[in-house]
């Protein structure tokens, strides 16, 4: 197995990597990535690679593939409408532990039952009521079941699963598979999310599958987990959410193989978010707390990660308040104008060359839309109210403006919840799209950029002025402003790795004046200095264009390496197969000692008796897991 193909697939770009004898790069390429059909970038990236490399398909020993998709996803608010069965839950858990917020309308059903910290059951499971909702739910892609102490006896999650897809049909996601800790309300919150994304990462596989087959690639696809190690395909589309971070992740992994750096702030910059490590001793920490993304804390074991909704295509939101105007980025992902431009330039020029025309700006100009129904990277459709589906069809296919589209204040309520659900994907100006007018980028329509550029400098401040002059001077504007927030993101990092106890928040101390006045080099009565006192690695495509001016702000050392581009492709194919199986052992009475096993409980009167079972039952668990052939495999 000594060539080894890595893909990863993120927001903008699908990258790929051949890799000989896990020490040198044969080989990289890009592709976009095509969001109505990931097959599309996946194939040209794969296929790319594999004639710059000039080698035969059969001779690739392995594909691992990580990706940002679950990110992204959960970041943005998007993915397929699910439903949560509730055990043993109070209905105000819901509000309190923010599982209504997370199910953001979708149905759920609190149902009497659940067990007690060891392992008896506190009340039986209403089999019948939950018997009785199942057929009147509609739209739903898969379920949640959480049970109260699944962890300790699961045997109501495991009962209420199997009814669900007897009756249904549906996948289901049951809490105690993706963590042995108790919490409940967290185990749920995990449970829902993972839902989620089933149809959306199975779609992603099942095409990434596709394709290598197609190519002739017969090796076995691996995917990159959340803290870097590899899992089998089958276990990915089982339980996604674990790959949450499995882009940055796998970028971790890769910037310690490009650089072999010790101690270093990893900063990954994608489409949608910059993700920011600390390496220490070359090893990625990893979260006690379970992954943070977006606004969900999970139980998913992943790699300490600051994810913030920063990238380089972060929509850019003009400041109009106040005398001189200014420019803010993220957290919401837009496909830049200059990518839009690239399906429909006829349509897309002639419509910014009207909006110019006009002598009034409006806050639609420069913005499109574009349907994403049946996409790979689009949702599902189901269980969409009326107005939603009016708005969805009549929107139709192909790139539009988004003046005109909407013909009632309650028509934008439904497209928030079009493009929330992934059905629907606004174009904007971009900091991509700045690059290109500025010159540091030029692969997309340059032309596109300039103009959605001019029309956002037309954009009135507070004291009635243009933003700017011309299209250059906002696209400065928004370059400067990524400088700043990536620096803050950095700070964030470094003050929460830090021991001290400064008694402020991380983000408090990053935005502190004293530090940015320091970061300025401050020299009058008091001298002040500050920075980072560690070296930061930069990855991502776009490094090179925007992180020097990070490192000269920071006053530290800013490593961009060779194939910083396609760090994630590298780091997923240079892992490791690891596999992680945890339980628990608890003494509910002297002199007796319990397993809390998937099987259910299970009693011993020796301690050694008791976790020799536990070992034996994990051990054979995660030996049965499947994992590529020839892999180094820890347990």
């Amino acid at each position: 197995m000594a060539l080894m193909l890595g893909v990863d697939t993120g927001g903008t770009y699908t990258d790929a990597v051949l890799i000989r004898d896990e020490c040198e790069v044969v080989a990289s390429a890009k592709a976009l990535t095509t969001r109505h059909d990931l097959a599309q970038g996946i194939g040209a990236a794969v296929a790319a690679v594999i004639g710059q490399g000039k080698v035969a398909p059969g001779d690739i020993g392995m594909a691992a593939l990580s990706t940002t998709l679950a990110t992204n996803a959960l970041v943005e608010g998007r993915g397929g409408r699910v439903a949560l069965v509730a055990i043993g839950f109070s209905t105000g858990d819901l509000d309190r532990h923010g599982l209504r917020e997370a199910l953001a309308g979708d149905p759920e059903l609190v149902l009497t039952g659940g067990h007690d910290h060891a392992g008896a059951e506190a009340a039986p499971l209403d089999r019948a009521a939950l018997e009785a909702w199942l057929p009147t739910q509609s739209g739903v892609s898969a379920y949640a079941v959480a049970g109260r102490f699944a962890t300790r006896n699961p045997a109501h999650e495991n009962a209420a699963a199997e009814m669900i897809r007897e009756i249904t049909g549906r996948p289901v996601s049951c809490s105690h598979h993706l963590s042995a800790r108790l919490g409940a309300p967290k185990r749920a919150l995990t449970a829902v999310l993972n839902a989620r994304l089933i149809g959306m990462i199975a779609r992603l596989i099942a095409k990434a599958e596709g394709k290598l087959a197609a190519l002739g690639i017969e090796a076995p696809l691996m995917v990159v987990r959340g803290d870097g190690a590899l899992i089998s395909a089958a276990q990915a589309m089982d339980r996604p959410i674990e790959t949450i971070l499995s882009g940055p992740a796998a970028s971790i992994v890769g910037a310690r193989w490009l650089t072999g750096a010790g101690d270093a702030l990893v900063s990954d910059i994608g489409g949608t978010t910059t993700d920011v490590a600390m390496l220490r001793d070359g090893r990625p920490a990893i979260d006690p707390e379970g992954a943070k993304v977006g606004p969900w804390r999970t139980m998913v074991e992943a790699v300490a990660m600051r994810t913030t909704g920063l990238g380089g295509d972060s929509e850019v939101q003009v400041i109009e308040e106040g005398l001189r105007g200014g420019v803010t980025l993220g957290p919401r992902r837009l496909v830049p104008v200059s990518l839009m431009a690239l399906d429909d330039p006829e349509r897309v020029h002639r419509e910014l060359t009207a909006q110019l025309r006009r002598e009034t700006p409006a806050e639609t100009d420069g913005r499109f839309l574009r349907v994403t129904v049946g996409s790979d990277a689009g949702g599902d459709a189901g269980g969409l109210g009326p107005r939603d589906t009016a708005l969805l069809e009549r929107l139709g296919e192909g790139v539009r403006p988004l003046a005109g589209a909407l013909r009632t204040r309650a028509e934008a309520s439904a497209l928030k919840r079009l493009v929330a659900r992934g059905l629907v994907q606004v174009a904007g100006v971009t900091p991509s799209d700045a690059s290109h007018v500025l010159g540091g980028l030029a692969a997309r329509d340059n032309e596109a950029a300039g103009m959605a550029l001019a029309l956002m400098a037309r954009r009135r401040t507070g004291a009635g002025t243009r933003l700017a002059a011309d299209a250059a001077a906002p696209a400065r504007m928004i370059v400067d402003q990524l400088t700043r927030q990536t620096v803050l993101a950095l700070l964030e990092t470094a003050f929460a790795e830090e021991a001290a106890d400064f008694g402020l928040s991380p983000e408090m101390l990053a935005r502190h004046a004293l530090l940015q006045r320091g970061l300025d080099r401050h020299r009058g009565l008091v001298r002040l200095d500050a920075g980072l006192a560690v070296s930061v690695v930069g990855l991502g495509a776009s490094a090179p264009s925007y992180y020097p001016a990070v490192g000269e702000r920071l006053g530290c050392e800013m490593i961009l390496p060779d194939h910083a581009g396609v760090a994630n492709a590298i780091g997923a194919v240079v892992g490791r197969v690891t596999i992680r199986k945890s339980g628990t052992v608890t003494v509910p009475a002297e002199g007796r000692y319990r397993v809390h096993l998937e099987t259910g409980p299970l009693d011993f009167a020796d301690p050694g008796e008791a976790m020799a079972a536990l070992e034996a039952a994990l051990g054979a668990a995660a030996r049965a897991v499947p994992n590529a052939p020839g892999r180094v495999i820890s347990i």
